[in-house]
């Protein structure tokens, strides 16, 4: 669409760089304010995804960054904007590196101050890029051609190294602006810069020392391994010192849980006796990508001695009482590795992982929390991308055991109520356009969360995925009532009749299959079904489960929140 060889249209180079990141999808909502930015993803070999609303679009990119490594955003000025702001706000939260794209008035409008529609009436048209500058790493304010490939530039470089969302601002006028095609060939710098070598091998050189002296080390893995792209380097380090290796809650999936040195889940006061034992009497625990916060604490239950302590944080290591500043987690892990791999008789000893325990099975023919998580883990295949909602779904998540390379998808910091179906969108969407296309992406939702978010069933449909829904309905707000109110009428809901909802979304008979499991039975025929079991369409569940039972993890983290707000 540029008119010379040597030029290309604003947007043309702005979509060439989210293909070269390896986007392949955009979600969004068109207004009118970005339309003609719309018409040229096509040529770009984008797919426009076209979302419900702009919140259940950001859930949803959330997701297929989590799976990509990188997604995009495109809404419309003001009204657009600030529906997405709470996903947003959550992707900033959990590092989550999204490209969110505000097609704007144009800059003839803005400067003239006219009161436009979407506005507050006031002229001000920098307030809504000022509200998301709060939760964005870099923002771009494109008002002049001259600038603006090195402006976005600059802002993807920023979203990649600090996996966090940036804002383009794109007044209409400007889409069509000339930009020298040139700077195309040339690719985004998306390295981070190098440790310093002094400060690296002061570091190396004490965790080296300290694991000398240790007795009984071990590992924790913790979530902002994936943020920063350091599972790899996680890997390594794991397999040349093979001592016992442990995942708190938003590390989940990090660690192959088939390897003979994996010992569990460690939370504080909720995790398996066995395991907060060893951990908790360990004499050095290093710890890589912590995530401090509550839900991953257990209501910051958890004990490890700051010095019995070696932390990895994303820019930074803190050896016991020392702090060596400027470092980045992923290469400080692989410093850490090479030098490991020259010092292969380091560790004197390290007792075997203990046996885990077998999960609790209660009798009856009800669907309990302490039978379905087992029941299902064994169920699941390995590459499984598992999606579970705030609530009971994600504690439920966090007490499975899982197969090999599976991924988790919980958010489990902002702990928006419904990102989950967005979530499954965005996550199903993005192992579609991947080169591993047969992972199946695996959804539980409660039946509150997914009234708030159940539009983008139909987005699914829309795009032919084929994800496995398990909708538990449990009559309400089961997180809330363990907190506060088991029987207020604020956390009930309406009934649904959920297996209906694809009727009313327009999906095809041969796009979706739905069934409703009362009983351990039915589930058990269920999950034995082949159809089910390696989906070619939509498969939507019903699971109800008792209105009073909750993982046992989650009552503690519920009776712990309920002490703090009092």
């Amino acid at each position: 669409m540029g008119s010379h060889v040597d030029t290309v249209d604003l947007v043309e180079y702005l979509f060439a760089r989210l293909h070269q990141l390896g986007i392949r999808s955009i979600h969004g909502v068109p207004g009118d304010f970005n339309l003609t930015a719309l018409d040229y993803l096509d040529a770009a070999g984008l797919r426009w995804v076209g979302n419900c609303n702009e919140l259940n679009a950001a859930y949803a990119a959330d997701a297929y960054a989590r799976i990509n490594g990188v997604s995009a955003l495109v809404t419309t000025y003001g009204v657009g904007e600030l529906s997405a702001i709470n996903a947003i706000a959550g992707a900033y939260a959990e590092h989550i590196p999204i490209v969110h794209i505000v097609g704007q008035p144009s800059t003839p409008s803005q400067q003239a101050k006219l009161l436009l529609h979407h506005t507050l009436g006031d002229g001000d048209y920098d307030i809504f890029a000022d509200m998301s500058a709060k939760v964005s790493c870099a923002v771009a304010r494109i008002t002049d051609a001259s600038r603006a490939a090195s402006q976005i530039d600059s802002v993807l470089e920023e979203c990649w190294k600090q996996s966090r969302p940036v804002y383009i601002g794109l007044p209409t006028d400007l889409v069509k602006a000339q930009l020298d095609a040139s700077r195309l060939s040339k690719t985004l710098d998306l390295t981070l810069p190098e440790n310093d070598q002094e400060t690296e091998a002061a570091m190396v050189d004490s965790v080296l020392e300290s694991l000398r002296r240790a007795k009984d080390p071990v590992v924790l893995v913790d979530g902002c391994v994936f943020r920063y792209r350091a599972l790899d380097e996680v890997h390594d380090v794991i397999s040349a010192l093979q001592i016992p290796v442990y995942v708190a809650p938003m590390g989940k999936g990090a660690v192959d849980e088939a390897l003979p040195i994996f010992g569990g889940v460690y939370s504080g006061m909720t995790a398996d006796e066995a395991v907060r034992s060893r951990i908790e009497s360990s004499d050095l625990v290093l710890v890589f990508g912590p995530i401090k916060s509550d839900l991953n604490t257990s209501g910051f239950s958890t004990r490890l001695r700051r010095e019995n302590c070696i932390e990895f944080h994303k820019d930074s290591v803190q050896v016991r009482h020392s702090v060596f500043p400027e470092l980045r987690l992923k290469n400080a892990l692989k410093a850490l590795h090479v030098a490991l791999s020259q010092h292969q008789d380091l560790i004197q000893t390290s007792r075997p992982v203990a046996k885990r325990p077998e999960y609790p099975s209660s009798k009856g023919t009800a669907i309990t929390h302490d039978w379905v998580w087992a029941r299902l883990s064994s169920w699941f295949q390995n590459g499984d991308v598992i999606i579970g909602e705030t609530g009971t779904s994600t504690f439920g998540v966090w007490e499975m055991r899982l197969p090999k390379a599976a991924t988790v998808v919980c958010q489990a910091l902002w702990c928006s109520i419904g990102y989950s179906v967005g979530a499954c969108q965005g996550a199903a969407l993005a192992v579609k356009d991947s080169k591993l296309n047969t992972r199946r992406t695996v959804l539980f939702v409660g039946d509150g969360s997914f009234q708030v978010t159940a539009q983008e069933v139909s987005t699914m449909i829309r795009h032919n995925l084929h994800p496995i829904i398990f909708v538990v309905c449990n009559d309400g707000y089961t997180i809330e009532r363990f907190v506060h109110g088991p029987e207020a009428s604020y956390n009930d809901i309406q009934p649904w009749r959920y297996k209906e909802i694809m009727t009313l979304v327009g999906a095809e008979p041969d796009q979706y299959q739905v069934h409703s499991v009362q009983t351990r039975d039915q589930l058990e025929a269920l999950i034995a079904d082949s159809d089910f079991s390696h989906p070619t369409r939509l498969q939507f569940v019903e699971l109800h489960m008792p209105r009073d039972d909750a993982p046992v993890a989650l009552q503690a983290m519920a009776k712990a929140a309920a002490s703090r707000n009092a």
